[in-house]
């Protein structure tokens, strides 16, 4: 009877062998669908990136908003007549402006056609 017994155990776990550790067992399915879910999570990034880019693109394309917003913070240009008002933080460095700034305005004459220069 014990060899029965034990021939029927032994016949059990080599039944169950392929079921965990064989090519399409448990332990297979369960990395193969974690590797799905990696490329699942993957591809959303990808797609969200995409759309992204493909939004700014035409931004770009259709309007001048997106250029002008892009020159403003990447090269700090500025519009005429504009004024750039930088606040920074203690640690920060001022942006360097890539636009030209205008001329100082001619001086204006004083009042009774007078020069407004220092006088002696």
């Amino acid at each position: 009877m014990r060899i029965i017994t034990f021939v029927l155990a032994a016949l059990l776990l080599l039944i169950q062998y392929p079921l965990w550790l064989g090519k399409g067992g448990m332990l297979t399915v369960a990395d193969l669908t974690d590797q799905v879910e990696k490329a699942k999570d993957h591809t959303d990034r990808l797609k969200a990136r995409n759309a992204k880019l493909e939004s700014e693109v035409r931004d770009l394309r259709e309007g001048t908003g997106a250029v002008e917003e892009r020159a403003r913070l990447e090269l700090g240009m500025i519009k005429q007549n504009e004024i750039f008002v930088q606040v920074l933080r203690k640690d920060e460095k001022p942006l360097e402006s890539m636009t030209v700034p205008p001329p100082p305005p001619p001086p204006k004459p004083g009042k009774g056609g007078h020069d407004a220069g220092p006088t002696h």
